[in-house]
């Protein structure tokens, strides 16, 4: 079945996207604008957000030497370049361009790849050096905070990306997603090394926070997440 993202755009007089493409064909309509609009300011709240939570984390994996903890911080900073993507796809004339949307798409795409060698790197030096990380009740408290935000605002997106046929949107929703499933991981590893000494499960899950950017890259990169 062609994708609709392949069909004529009758608001840019029959200009057809790249690759990526929604689950169903979407009405640019009154409706239509106003989720591009909620879509623009969930991206404004995430990346305020997403500053904050990068900086304490950064902080915290300094202190702590946790190597789960700075490839929070990292992805903070990775999402966050997502967040001004999306606003910058739904930003004047471009709202409606599915050129923009595809540009955004790739965009957004790369954003996981960027996260993935470094922390790779350092989680791999880690477990050789058998570096342990110290407690960091800082980075727990975030962990469980980022549990309660990234979820909520994750799920809006995926849902917004789906009616504006936008697999950007639901791309940076995915990222949020991922974020939530980050603080689980981190906040398990950071708790398992508090009680138990389980030293090696923090670069251990910056290993699985690396993988786990790369699938989604890929996902996105082809225009899978607005059928998810």
């Amino acid at each position: 079945m062609d994708s609709p993202y392949r069909a004529p755009d009758t608001s840019r007089g029959g200009e057809r996207s790249g690759d990526g493409a929604a689950a169903a064909a979407v009405t640019r309509d009154a409706g239509w604008q106003r989720a591009a609009q909620r879509a623009r300011l969930l991206s404004w709240l995430s990346l305020a957000y997403m500053a904050a939570e990068g900086a304490i984390a950064i902080i915290a994996a300094v202190i702590a030497g946790s190597v789960a903890l700075l490839g929070f911080g990292l992805d903070s900073a990775i999402e966050g370049l997502a967040s001004v993507i999306i606003v910058w796809r739904f930003t004047g004339t471009r709202t409606r361009s599915e050129t923009a949307e595809t540009r955004a798409q790739k965009a957004v795409a790369v954003t996981f790849f960027l996260l993935a060698p470094y922390i790779a790197y350092d989680a791999a030096a880690t477990l050789i050096a058998r570096d342990h990380a110290e407690t960091s009740w800082l980075g727990i408290g975030l962990s469980i905070a980022s549990l309660i935000v990234m979820p909520a605002l994750g799920l809006a997106k995926r849902r917004l990306g789906a009616r504006l046929g936008s697999a950007a949107t639901a791309g940076e929703g995915t990222q949020n997603l991922l974020c939530a499933y980050l603080a689980a991981a981190v906040l398990a590893g950071l708790l398992a090394n508090t009680v138990l000494g389980w030293w090696w499960l923090d670069p251990l899950v910056a290993l699985g926070i690396a993988g786990l950017a790369v699938r989604e890259g890929i996902e996105a990169w082809h225009g899978e997440e607005c059928a998810c």
